[in-house]
C-alpha cells in the first residue's frame, strides 16, 4: 500500500486507542476504541497489507484516576468554567507524546475515541512531526469555543480554539502549542454552531463548509475546495478528524451529541476516500463512537461504520 503515499515511511500503522470521556458528560464514548478492534478493525487493516501495533491505552478506562491531581469534584476553572481542565489537560498531553512518537516513526497514525477532546492529543502530536499538514475537521460541531464562551464548560467543545492560539493563557493548556493556522485547517459538515463560535470562523476567516454547502455543491466539489484551500498542489501532509456525529443520526446513532441532517453513508466515506487518494493523509482520528448509547443495532451499525471509515483513510476503495 505503501507507493500511494506520499510523506509516511513504513506501511505500519499505529492504531492509538483513547478510552477517554473527560471531554464531555456521557459515560460510554470511552469503550468506543475497544468496541472497534473488537470488531475487527485491526485484521481488516492486516488483511489490506499493513503492519498493524495497537496501543490500546487501556489504563484510562481502569485506572482514569492515575491521571487526576485532584479530584473530580475540585478540578473545576476558576476563572472560566471549563469542566475537569487538569483530568483532560493530563490525559491529552499523555496521549499527544504517543502520537508524535508514531508519526515521527513514519507511520499511519489511527486515533481511535474517546471524546473529540482527544484532538488536542492528535493534532499536537501530528503537527509535532509534520508542522506543515494541514488539519480537515469533519464534524457537525465547530469545537472552536474559547474558556469564556463555551456554553457548557465541555472541553470537547473548545480543542480548535486551544490548537490554534485562539485561546491563550490557560495555565492548565499551557502544554498545548499554537502549532495549527488558522489558514491550514477546514471544516466540513458543521451544522450546530454556537453563536459565539460564528463570529470565532468570521474573525478569523477560517475556511467552512456547512451541510448548507454539501447540499449546495455535492460531496465531491466540497472536498475538491477543501482541499483546493488547504493543499492546492496535493503536496503537504493532511490530517482527517473525523467526528462521527458528522454523520446523520439514521448512519451513526451512537454518538454523545447526535444533530440531525448530517452526512450520508456514502458522503462520510467519500471525503475519507478522497483524501486517502491524495496520498497525502498521514494520520486520521474516528471520535465520539459511543456504544452506550441505543440499542445493540445502532451500536452495531455504528462501529461498523467507524471500522469502514477507517479502512477508507488507509485506502479501501469500492473497485
Amino acid at each position: 500500500m505503501t507507493h500511494m503515499h506520499k510523506f509516511l515511511k513504513t506501511n505500519q500503522v499505529s492504531v492509538i486507542g483513547v478510552p477517554f470521556n473527560g471531554g464531555q458528560p456521557h459515560t460510554g464514548v470511552e469503550q468506543g476504541p475497544a468496541r472497534l478492534v473488537e470488531f475487527g478493525l485491526i485484521e481488516q487493516l492486516q488483511e489490506m497489507g499493513y503492519q498493524v501495533e495497537y496501543e490500546a491505552n487501556a489504563k484510562l478506562q481502569e485506572n482514569p484516576d492515575a491521571f487526576r491531581t485532584v479530584s473530580a469534584e475540585e478540578d473545576k476553572d476558576p476563572v472560566a468554567h471549563l469542566k475537569q481542565p487538569a483530568y483532560v489537560s493530563a490525559v491529552t498531553k499523555h496521549v499527544s507524546e504517543q502520537i508524535l512518537k508514531s508519526a515521527q516513526e513514519g507511520k499511519f497514525v489511527l486515533t481511535l475515541g474517546g471524546d473529540h477532546s482527544v484532538g488536542l492529543s492528535t493534532v499536537s502530536g501530528v503537527l509535532g512531526a509534520y508542522p506543515d499538514a494541514r488539519l480537515i475537521w469533519v464534524d457537525a460541531h465547530a469545537d472552536i469555543n474559547t474558556p469564556q464562551s463555551t456554553p457548557s464548560g465541555n472541553i470537547h467543545g473548545v480543542p480548535v480554539s486551544f490548537l490554534t492560539g485562539i485561546a491563550t493563557g490557560h495555565p492548565q493548556f499551557s502544554w498545548v502549542k499554537p502549532l495549527l493556522r488558522t489558514d491550514r485547517l477546514v471544516y466540513i459538515g458543521l451544522r450546530d454552531i454556537d453563536a459565539p463560535e460564528k463570529k470565532i470562523l468570521r474573525e478569523h476567516n477560517i475556511k467552512a463548509f456547512s451541510m448548507h454547502h454539501v447540499d449546495k455543491y455535492g460531496i465531491g466539489q466540497v472536498v475538491e475546495m477543501a482541499l483546493n484551500y488547504v493543499n492546492p498542489n496535493r503536496d503537504r501532509p493532511l490530517h482527517l478528524s473525523f467526528d462521527v456525529d458528522a454523520l446523520d443520526p439514521s448512519v451513526a446513532p451512537s454518538t454523545g451529541t447526535p444533530v440531525r441532517g448530517g452526512l450520508t453513508f456514502r458522503e462520510g466515506h467519500y471525503i475519507c476516500e478522497a483524501l486517502a487518494e491524495t496520498g497525502c493523509l498521514v494520520a486520521a482520528d474516528i471520535m465520539e463512537v459511543n456504544p452506550a448509547l441505543e440499542d445493540t443495532q445502532s451500536v452495531f451499525q455504528t462501529i461498523q461504520v467507524g471500522c469502514s471509515l477507517a479502512r477508507c483513510c488507509l485506502g479501501e476503495t469500492l473497485l
